[in-house]
């Protein structure tokens, strides 16, 4: 499992990265890079760290450049255009997974355990899952901890993969419920 978030430019970038390691990604969407988007890769970087993984084109280095401008501290990899390119199309998502791999070791990228130390026991007791509110639920302490929305399947992974402890966890939740008007749980 790579310990650091990796962003990418798409969806599409998504998979290929998938099929070659374990890691947290977030798609920036090309040039729509939205101070949303900066704050969810700000974040991150604060918990994990970040790998900015774009296209080895100028979109992808104009994306890049945005980013290093706003967060500190990134690492980046890169792939070749040769390495990119698939019937004249550029992109991460034409590479192989050796080559993503390669790009990420150069990086520096840092290996950890896959961390699971919330379950879905825990998105169950919190109502994070399986009741009328959750998705509102998952969406307010996403807010409170900074890791955004996602389905609960996708909110479990980053509940592990930020590093978030159980104290932090349980504070977020007591917010979140008086925000919500529901009293402390614990």
């Amino acid at each position: 499992m790579i310990r650091e978030v990796i962003v990418v430019e798409g969806r599409d970038d998504i998979t290929a990265v998938k099929r070659a390691v374990d890691a947290e990604m977030i798609a920036v969407g090309g040039f729509g890079i939205n101070a949303k988007v900066i704050n969810k890769i700000r974040e991150a970087q604060k918990r994990c760290g970040v790998i900015v993984l774009t296209d080895p084109d100028f979109a992808g280095d104009k994306i890049r450049k945005i980013i290093s401008k706003r967060v500190q501290g990134i690492k980046h990899a890169y792939i070749s255009r040769e390495d990119g390119t698939k019937d004249d199309d550029i992109g991460v998502e034409n590479a192989e997974p050796e080559v993503i791999i390669e790009a990420l070791k150069k990086a520096k990228c840092e290996i950890s355990d896959k961390r699971e130390y919330f379950n879905i026991d825990d998105m169950m007791f919190f109502k994070l899952t399986a009741d009328q509110k959750a998705k509102e639920r998952r969406e307010r302490l996403g807010k409170i901890l900074g890791i955004g929305y996602s389905n609960t399947n996708g909110f479990l992974t980053k509940l592990n993969n930020y590093g978030i402890e159980r104290e932090e966890f349980i504070e977020s939740i007591n917010k979140m419920n008086k925000e919500m008007e529901y009293g402390d749980i614990i």
